[in-house]
């Protein structure tokens, strides 16, 4: 059976605002992020989802709060959805980093990641398995998942099979509260939407 799973971004953080990699430090959602929850809690009162799950971190967890009460419903909280951590890049822009270390990461992102941060081949390997434990669970059903920036572009570049590597490239933007809509069926997976605001998504072609 067909399980149609929505993944949302988190709202903005002060550091996401002024483009600072922000990983696994766990800072709340600023002004701008509460609306965006608000946002997404409307589109998910229209869409009405069967199951949340969420990211443990903070500002995933503020973000969801607002349509899980107004749903009625507790989110699962995955550890596994918790966003890249990027080590020495954390709470740091890319032009404020070493020369060779930004021009590295921007040549090849997995294979140069970040010193002391998260390789993101085994970031996506732990997503991956939350998905289709998702997609099994929740069969024949709806799901929303609150995550994070870089861990969702390097999920759909893994159940697309699109080389992990190019995922800055291939997918270069997905906006705070943004939407990511997939369909998984039996372990196959299609990319239905990518980077929507959060408003109806049926309306989409």
């Amino acid at each position: 059976m067909r399980t149609t799973i929505v993944l949302a971004r988190h709202g903005r953080t002060e550091w996401h605002h002024g483009n600072r990699y922000t990983g696994s430090t766990d800072l709340p959602i600023d002004e701008v992020g509460v609306r965006q929850a608000q946002q997404l809690k409307d589109w998910a009162a229209d869409y009405a989802p069967d199951a949340l799950w969420a990211s443990p971190m903070l500002r995933a967890r503020q973000t969801i709060t607002p349509a899980a009460e107004m749903l009625g419903l507790t989110p699962t909280l995955d550890a596994r959805l918790r966003e890249v951590d990027f080590g020495s890049a954390e709470g740091k822009m890319l032009s404020e980093l070493p020369p060779a270390v930004g021009k590295a990461f921007e040549l090849d992102p997995v294979r140069d990641h970040f010193p002391g941060g998260e390789d993101p081949a085994l970031a996506a390997d732990r997503v991956r398995e939350v998905f289709d434990e998702i997609g099994q669970r929740h069969q024949g059903q709806k799901v929303l998942v609150v995550a994070h920036n870089t861990l969702i572009r390097l999920l759909v570049c893994r159940v697309l099979g699109l080389r992990l590597n190019d995922y800055r490239r291939l997918l270069p933007a997905l906006g705070p509260a943004a939407l990511v809509r997939l369909r998984w069926q039996d372990g196959t997976v299609g990319l239905e939407a990518y980077n929507v605001p959060p408003v109806r998504m049926e309306t989409l072609a």
